[in-house]
């Protein structure tokens, strides 16, 4: 796609951080969160193509990542401080509601957006990650341990360094390669393997990105590490228990979810049957699926697609 403008990047003080966004075009606004390890930048092709049709698109570095703040502590990484950064930039854009997509981790902040404050979210769409209720007993991590093993990502990303290390053995770039290209059905390592490890390096890049585009994301992460990107994870059971207030309440912003079909456990793992099941419809009354062929980071291997199901739909919510 060729740029129609520059997009405009500046840092906002928001929730007492500092949040770098990149931002192109005028019109309602359409906030674009990012997802695990990716930066604003995962989002340049619906950037460009929202502004083209009369959007205001803003796609953040979250917390952690990028040009924008990275607290030291894993505590500062809840749900709650996310969800506090995003309302602080609807403010100071001067919006009282937005039109939401996220991917991965964006995906389950946007969902959590909806959850406490459905008053400031048009409709969202969120790329490959549906909304699990959270469970009345269980802890997240433990009931990932418990059904995937202590091998998968979520768990060995929960010690402090590990993950870090197991990175720093590969250069940024590999390491991009090894997430954003995987194809594999679940990120559950052999025992005693790192899942940094575990995960091949493509020889050959598919046609929807390049050396030069991984490049980007590459030289962001030398500069920045992975230490923030990691503490959401290390997050995930804090979550659980500030989650509680909210238990059994359903996602009431109308809704978009677009998955892939060759997405991590999609098919094996039984997100299809609970994609299509009456559960998923039930907690998310006002829902729409569409299943595209693709995988995880679907946004950016099929992004034409993807920003026309994402411009249909808030087309769509804007005449109603």
């Amino acid at each position: 796609m060729m740029m129609s403008e520059l997009v405009n990047h500046q840092r906002v003080k928001t929730n007492g951080i500092w949040i770098h966004v990149a931002e192109q075009g005028t019109g309602p606004l359409v906030l674009l969160l990012h997802g695990f390890p990716e930066i604003w930048y995962s989002w340049r092709h619906q950037l460009n193509y929202l502004a083209q049709n009369g959007y205001h698109a803003v796609a953040p570095d979250l917390r952690g990542y990028g040009d924008s703040d990275s607290p030291l502590d894993p505590n500062s990484y809840t749900v709650q401080h996310i969800v506090g950064d995003l309302i602080g930039l609807l403010d100071h854009f001067g919006e009282q509601q937005a039109f939401v997509v996220g991917s991965d981790w964006g995906a389950n902040i946007g969902w959590n957006l909806c959850l406490f404050r459905p008053d400031r979210v048009k409709g969202f769409v969120p790329p490959g990650v549906p909304y699990l209720p959270r469970s009345p007993t269980a802890k997240t991590v433990e009931t990932i341990r418990k059904i995937y093993g202590d091998e998968s990502h979520v768990c060995q990303f929960q010690e402090a360094g590990r993950a870090e290390r197991a990175f720093a053995r590969y250069d940024c770039l590999t390491v991009m390669k090894k997430f954003l290209l995987m194809t594999t059905d679940f990120l559950v390592a052999p025992p005693g393997v790192e899942i940094i490890d575990f995960l091949p390096t493509p020889s050959v890049l598919p046609s929807w990105i390049t050396e030069e585009e991984l490049m980007v994301f590459a030289d962001k992460f030398q500069e920045s590490g992975f230490t923030g990107p990691l503490n959401y994870y290390r997050a995930m059971d804090l979550n659980w228990e500030l989650l509680a207030p909210w238990q059994g309440s359903k996602i009431i912003v109308p809704t978009k979810y677009i998955a892939g079909d060759k997405d991590i456990g999609f098919e094996e793992g039984g997100m299809k049957d609970f994609v299509e099941s009456d559960v998923f419809k039930s907690i998310v009354p006002n829902l729409e699926t569409v299943i595209l062929d693709g995988h995880h980071f679907i946004h950016q291997e099929k992004a034409q697609q993807v920003s026309d199901e994402i411009l249909c739909f808030i087309r769509k919510l804007s005449l109603d």
